[in-house]
């Protein structure tokens, strides 16, 4: 009696832990694909905010990031570059960055840049920042990244904040959060002017230029 009251009990357990565990997995597989369309819609709304101008996928038109270059981008993983395309040809890149010397942590941002080498726009996409302080680099507190629009290597010359000698404001009381975040945008763009040739192929719209 006691044993076949176990063995029934243990198969009522066996079937009961089948149950739940294929009940999980559907409702996590459904969760994922709405937590994985819902990067996906935020992925695509902060490229947008960064290049207007494009008729591709943004997220699915990408090139590898060199690994050699990750470092200088402050990037731990192989990441890419998104593609801004105008009639087949590359007006546009996007690329991801990390500014690691934030005041409470990294910054990861984005930065457009046009085949003129002059920003379209920046985007901070997380940061862990001071609120009242450090978060003015989040377009939802103030404007400040704006004024990286149609910057490039060459202009401003010196690529700081005032207190530096540069012509990018601090914020009042927080120095340390926009210096990561103009340092590093200076080093996306030296990124993309040494590898301009791959990023816009450049040597190969040349070559078929009749």
């Amino acid at each position: 009696m006691i044993t076949q009251a176990i063995r029934k009990n243990s198969i009522i357990l066996t079937i009961f832990a089948i149950c739940t565990a294929g009940l999980l997995a559907v409702t996590f597989q459904g969760t994922k694909e709405r937590i994985t369309a819902s990067e996906r819609a935020a992925a695509q709304k902060a490229l947008l905010e960064v290049v207007t101008k494009h008729d591709n996928d943004l997220l699915a038109d990408t090139k590898q990031i060199p690994e050699t270059a990750l470092a200088q981008l402050g990037l731990k993983e192989p990441e890419v570059v998104n593609i801004a395309r105008v009639d087949g040809h590359i007006d546009a890149v996007i690329v991801p960055a990390i500014a690691p010397d934030g005041y409470s942590g990294a910054i990861r941002l984005i930065v457009g840049v046009d085949r003129n080498m002059n920003i379209t726009g920046v985007r901070v996409l997380s940061h862990k920042e001071t609120p009242g302080l450090g978060d003015k680099v989040d377009t939802k507190k103030t404007n400040w990244v704006h004024g990286f629009n149609g910057k490039s290597l060459t202009n401003p010359s010196v690529w700081a904040v005032k207190k530096d000698g540069g012509e990018f404001d601090q914020f009042t009381g927080a120095t340390i959060t926009p210096r990561a975040v103009v340092r590093q945008v200076e080093k996306v763009l030296q990124f993309v002017d040494e590898h301009k040739d791959m990023l816009f192929e450049t040597q190969t719209e040349l070559t078929e230029s009749p």
